[in-house]
Formats: C-alpha cells, sequence, structure tokens
C-alpha cells in the first residue's frame, strides 16, 4: 500500500509540473507576443545570430519543442532557410536547460515552500480578481506554473525518497548503461518533455536511487526522446518541413550516440577536472555540456550538413501560398505571422499583375528580395496574364478558408488584426479585377490612333507608376507610413479621377469623337479608379493599427 501511494505521489508530481509547464510556456508565450518571432528574424541572418537567438528564445520561454515547431512553421512557409532553422534549433536544445539549472538549484538547495506557495497564493488571487485583464492573466498564469512547477518537484521529491526506503535499488546499479538511456528516451517520448524527465531525474539522484552515470545516461536519452513532436507535426508539410524534422532527428541521435561513446571521459571532465562534487549540479552540467559540444560539432559543418539534407523529399507543393500552406492553427500566434506576410506576398503579386498589364517596368516592385525567390519556385514570371489571374483567386481562396480554421483560435485582439489582414486581400483582388476588367480598353487606348486617347492612357500610365512607387515602398517598409500619408494619396487619386474626367470632356468638345470611344474613357476611368483605390485600402489594413484603419474608412472613399 505504502508503494502504491508512493507511485501516486510521484505520479501527481509528474501531472502537476507538466501542468505548471503548460502555464509558463502559455503566459511567456502570450506576454512575449510576437516580439520573440521578430527578434528571431532579425537574428538569424547568419548561423552564429541564429545559434543565439535560438537560445535566447528558448531559454526566456522554457520549450524548446514550441521553437522548434514554430521554426519549422517558419522554415515550411519559406521565411527561414533550411540552414538557419537548424542553427536555431540547435540554440533551442542549449536554451532548454535553463530550466534545468532552476530546478537543480532552487528546486533541491532551498525551501520550496517559500517560493512556491506565495506564488500559487498570488497567481490564483490575481486571476480571480483581475483576470479579465490579458497582461494580468498571463501573470497569474506564469506565477501559479512558477509554483505548482516546484510543487510538483517536491512531491517527486518526497516520493522518491520515501521509495528508496522501501526498494533496494542497487540491485540495478549493475545493469547497462544503454538501459537507462532508453528509459530516459521512453519517458520522454511518453511526457514530451525532457525538463519533466530532467526533473524526475534529479530526485531520484538526490534520494540515491541512481547513480551519477546512471542519471546522466537518463538525461542523454531525454535528449532525443522530444523529437516525436516535430516529426509529427512535419507529416503532410512540404519538402523544407520535412528535411528540417529529418535533420533534427539525425541531429539528436548523432550527439546522443557521440556522448554515450564519450559518457564516462564527459563524467571525468566534470568531477576532476571542473571539480564539481554536487551530483545534481553536475548532471546539469552535463546537459549543458552536451548541447555546447552538439552546437562546436555542427556549426562548421551546417552547410554541408544543409546540403546533405537537401537530396532527401521532392517538392510537392502545388499550393499557390507561400506562407501559409503549411503552417498550423494549433501555434495560433505563429500562424498570425505568416498571414500576415501571405497577405503582404498576395499585395505584392496584385500589384505586379496590374503593373504588368500597363506594361509599365516593374523592376523597382521586384526589387523585394523576400519575394523574388519564392515567385521564382511557382514560377509566377512565366504565367500568362491568365494564369496569373488564376494564381491570384486561388491563393485568395486559400487564405480565406485559412481565416475561417484561425479565426476561432485567436482572441479579440489578434481577431481584429485577422480581419484586417483578410480585408486587405479582398480589396487587393478587387483592384486586380478590376484592372482585368478594362484589359481590352488599356490595349485599344494605348493602340489608338486617336491622340485624344493615347494621351489620355499615357497621363493615366504614368500616374499609376507614381502611385505604385510609392505604395510599393510602403509594402517593402523602405518608407515609415501614418495616417496622413495615406490619406494625402487617397486624395490625389481622387484628384487624379476628377481632373482627367474633366479634361476629357473638355477636348472632347474641341474635337471629333465617337460615341463609343467616350464610354471607353469613362469605363477606362472609372474602373482605374476604383482599382487604384482598392489597391490604398489594401494598404491600410495591412499597414495600419486598428483605430487608425477604422478613422480612414470614414474618408468618403465611395466618391466617384
Amino acid at each position: 500500500m505504502e508503494t502504491l501511494n508512493t507511485i501516486l505521489k510521484l505520479a501527481a508530481g509528474v501531472g502537476l509540473f507538466l501542468f505548471a509547464m503548460y502555464l509558463v510556456e502559455e503566459s511567456l508565450k502570450n506576454l512575449s507576443g510576437r516580439s520573440f518571432k521578430l527578434f528571431l528574424q532579425r537574428i538569424t541572418k547568419n548561423n552564429i545570430g541564429a545559434v543565439i537567438g535560438g537560445t535566447i528564445v528558448t531559454g526566456v520561454l522554457q520549450s524548446s519543442s514550441m521553437v522548434s515547431l514554430m521554426v519549422l512553421a517558419f522554415v515550411g512557409a519559406g521565411v527561414f532557410t533550411m540552414k538557419n532553422a537548424m542553427a536555431i534549433i540547435l540554440g533551442a536544445n542549449l536554451g532548454t536547460t535553463l530550466a534545468s539549472w532552476l530546478v537543480a538549484t532552487l528546486g533541491f538547495k532551498t525551501n520550496i515552500e517559500v517560493i512556491a506557495y506565495p506564488a500559487v497564493c498570488l497567481g490564483g488571487f490575481l486571476l480571480i480578481l483581475l483576470g479579465t485583464r490579458k497582461n494580468i492573466k498571463y501573470i497569474s498564469y506564469f506565477l501559479l506554473g512558477f509554483g505548482l512547477m516546484f510543487i510538483g518537484l517536491s512531491f517527486m521529491k518526497t516520493a522518491m525518497e520515501a521509495q528508496v526506503q522501501y526498494f533496494d535499488f542497487s540491485q540495478y546499479a549493475s545493469m547497462p548503461l544503454i538501459v537507462f538511456l532508453l528509459i530516459g528516451f521512453l519517458i520522454t517520448l511518453i511526457v514530451q518533455s525532457s525538463s519533466v524527465t530532467m526533473a524526475l531525474t534529479l530526485s531520484a539522484l538526490n534520494a540515491g536511487a541512481i547513480g551519477f552515470p546512471m542519471a546522466a545516461a537518463i538525461v542523454l536519452g531525454g535528449e532525443t526522446g522530444t523529437i516525436i513532436k516535430i516529426l509529427l507535426s512535419a507529416i503532410g508539410g512540404n519538402a523544407s518541413k520535412k528535411r528540417v524534422a529529418l535533420g533534427n532527428l539525425l541531429f539528436n541521435i548523432f550527439i546522443t550516440a557521440i556522448a554515450f561513446a564519450l559518457l564516462k571521459p564527459i563524467l571525468l571532465l566534470i568531477t576532476d577536472v571542473i571539480k564539481i562534487k554536487d551530483p545534481l549540479i553536475g548532471l546539469v552540467t552535463f546537459s549543458s555540456l552536451i548541447n555546447l559540444l552538439a552546437i562546436v560539432l555542427f556549426l562548421p559543418v551546417l552547410d554541408l550538413f544543409t546540403q546533405f539534407l537537401e537530396r532527401f523529399f521532392k517538392n510537392t507543393d502545388g499550393n499557390s501560398a507561400a506562407f501559409i500552406s503549411h503552417a498550423s492553427i494549433t501555434e495560433p500566434e505563429t500562424a498570425l505571422d505568416l498571414f500576415r506576410r501571405e497577405t503582404s506576398y498576395f499585395i505584392y503579386n496584385s500589384m505586379l499583375f496590374n503593373l504588368e498589364l500597363f506594361k509599365i517596368d516593374t523592376l523597382a516592385l521586384k526589387k523585394q528580395s523576400d519575394y523574388i525567390e519564392i515567385n521564382e519556385k511557382k514560377s509566377f514570371a512565366s504565367k500568362t496574364s491568365e494564369e496569373k489571374y488564376e494564381f491570384l483567386k486561388q491563393l485568395q481562396g486559400e487564405m480565406q478558408a485559412f481565416y475561417l480554421k484561425l479565426r476561432t483560435k485567436l482572441n479579440s485582439e489578434q481577431n481584429s488584426e485577422l480581419s484586417q489582414l483578410i480585408s486587405a486581400a479582398r480589396s487587393s483582388m478587387h483592384a486586380v479585377k478590376s484592372v482585368k476588367d478594362i484589359d481590352s480598353n488599356i490595349m485599344d487606348l494605348s493602340h489608338s490612333s486617336k491622340d485624344i486617347k493615347y494621351q489620355f492612357f499615357m497621363h493615366h500610365k504614368k500616374e499609376t507608376e507614381n502611385l505604385y512607387l510609392k505604395l510599393s515602398a510602403f509594402l517593402s517598409m523602405e518608407e515609415p507610413v501614418n495616417f496622413e500619408e495615406l490619406e494625402a494619396i487617397f486624395n490625389t487619386i481622387q484628384n487624379n479621377y476628377t481632373t482627367a474626367l474633366n479634361t476629357f470632356y473638355t477636348e472632347v468638345q474641341l474635337t471629333i469623337v465617337e460615341n463609343i470611344d467616350i464610354t471607353t474613357v469613362i469605363n477606362f476611368n472609372r474602373e482605374l479608379f476604383m482599382s487604384n483605390k482598392a489597391m490604398l485600402m489594401a494598404l491600410k489594413d495591412l499597414i495600419l493599427d486598428e483605430k487608425n484603419a477604422q478613422n480612414f474608412n470614414e474618408i468618403s472613399i465611395y466618391k466617384t
């Protein structure tokens, strides 16, 4: 009976620790918002920066799995290169050891109750009294998670200490270390948290149930156990996602094998050279050392490693979407970031389509390197106008379908942003359709022998080119954007429409023009005005915050 109570207490400790890690992860993920994702994107320009970024972000968020899944989504969308993705994962594995240091020092070297109970008390009160406020809610989650993590650890520690009194663990001391390696792998495979495996191992080591080499073997096995979550996420993904997942698996297996083969020398380094006598500190030092070893071994050969991975899996991506086709709504914030990029990509191609119908040079717009490689992969430039139009329609459909799935996973603030983004896509498609509808008018006016028609077209072609130069600078963030500047551009669009129409009416009175030509010019002028206005509205919804976007809507945008 006593053994059963001990096992139940140990299981309760594991459950509490897992729940606590979930609360901490959720709180930090929501409190940090997209800042960590932007930080990762800024710092990953080179391999060393990617490793540092992965270490810092995982050290703060305390979930290498979450960071790895986020990276998997971004590499599938083409935001990260495969090489940088692998570098980030190298750093993430090192960053997750911070939790081990906290558990080994605070959890076993101090009075746990002094830390845990006040945190749970304060977190509970804040959640009940002020939990309707977003920041307070997640601060409460963090406090509750922080406190419950140490309470769960306390359960595991006392359960292990009690079990040592009733059970003789010495009989297992002669077992091969590979058995403990497999135990660590299986525990992590089941609970999907290397932090839990570490906490359990520290508890067993602290109670004397296992020795230092056995504990090190268990921790080493746990290094590979979390890979199943990443492998499952990559199933059904594009070739890049599968390659990163395969690379992560091969990397973990290789490091586990190398560290296991060198286990005794590494442990001697810790105990005899570094002279760490405390087995708990020694164990977390071991965990950090093997992840540092992984960085030292893999960073110099990362280029060769990624070239090797390129041999696997064929690119079979038939989607129009560049970013969201392999995003997962189980990571809603990452999915929202990718949807934002998809919207920008959609507007970019919409602008290309319109400019090409006008036979306007698109070199300035094509300089946006973020999308050049994507369009090369999708052979966008070689498509006919009709094929490009169908591509944009397909892309809008994929965005709309993803929007409907994602909106149920977001909070009200995020949903507002998502609604603006899908509105931007609709406006952009409206701009494309309006120009496509006057394709025949463009051909008629641009090839007309009648000077009044030709000059009318050339005037609008120049105005459209100037407008799109400004809008593309906003899209690429080359120029800062504010409400007043967008309003000034709208007024310019409105004035161009009115002035061109009035000028044409005046000139028509001075020359002979067929009635059908008047209809062509008026229709062309109106549709182009509607298109330019819709494109501006798309940029407005993409760039402005919710309040300013709503204020912009109050402008008399439908004056024609």
